[in-house]
């Protein structure tokens, strides 16, 4: 006897379709992607990366620049003299001393370094920058001359954009024999007429430079403003580190550095 809606000697069940699981590829190589890209970054931001800081500039030093409370600002007008002609500044004359309480808008205050071109192993061209902020000194004017400047830079507190060199700079300058680099102004620089507030002047500045215990005559090219209360003053000069006895630093990362360089200094003084 056959049931209708039946197949003799067979029993037949509902059939249900299930999607075969797929692996998480598609993720895998998300993350994967993720990865190489972090290792990527990571590798640039502590090896490639060239972050030494920008030479030195009139414009970024002015840029945010404090003013000591405690000083007012230089009077820098001047009354006619009897033939018409400006009189010399008295809010301008006088001594000025190095502040190291003054800083600009970055934070960074006055000091005094040098920049070299090197090779680095396994990355390439970069530049070597060190700077001490431990910097003394004073220049005096008188009428529209500078009659006298000296800079003392404390070389035992120079450090640079990359720690793993500056126990080298420290030997190729023997800064435990010479801990200071000066200079003294040799020359008068006349300035011409009497600066006002917020007004730019370039001048040569000629003297004696002392590095590692050997001077030399130097003319350093340099740009001065009066802001405010402060002097500010930055300027540089290419020096060749045979001529004063130091051989160019060099670290295990450092493939081969120029014997040649750029001496900087960024300077904010205060009448005294």
């Amino acid at each position: 006897m056959t049931t209708r809606g039946s197949t003799t000697g067979h029993t037949s069940f509902p059939t249900t379709d299930r999607p075969t699981p797929r692996r998480p590829w598609r993720w895998i190589a998300l993350g994967a992607l993720l990865a190489v890209a972090g290792a990527a970054f990571a590798l640039w931001f502590f090896l490639f990366r060239d972050d030494a800081p920008e030479a030195v500039d009139l414009g970024s030093a002015l840029e945010g620049v404090t003013q000591p409370a405690d000083q007012p600002a230089a009077d820098t007008s001047a009354p006619p003299t009897a033939g018409g002609a400006a009189a010399p500044t008295a809010g301008v004359g006088g001594t000025w001393a190095v502040d190291r309480s003054v800083t600009n808008a970055e934070g960074v205050g006055s000091f005094g370094g040098f920049r070299v071109n090197e090779q680095l192993v396994g990355i390439g061209a970069a530049t070597a920058v060190g700077r001490s902020r431990a910097v003394e000194g004073t220049l005096t004017v008188e009428g529209t001359t500078v009659s006298a400047a000296s800079i003392s830079v404390d070389l035992t507190a120079m450090t640079t954009n990359d720690s793993r060199r500056d126990d080298a700079v420290q030997r190729a300058l023997s800064t435990s024999q010479f801990p200071r680099a000066t200079f003294v102004l040799t020359q008068p620089v006349a300035v011409g007429s009497a600066p006002a507030d917020g007004q730019r002047i370039d001048l040569k500045a000629t003297g004696d430079l002392t590095i590692r215990g050997v001077t030399r005559s130097v003319t350093v090219d340099l740009a001065a403003q009066l802001e405010g209360n402060v002097l500010v003053a930055v300027g540089s000069l290419p020096i060749t580190f045979a001529d004063f006895g130091v051989r160019a630093p060099t670290a295990p990362i450092v493939a081969s550095v120029e014997d040649r360089g750029v001496m900087e200094f960024q300077l904010y003084f205060t009448k005294r």
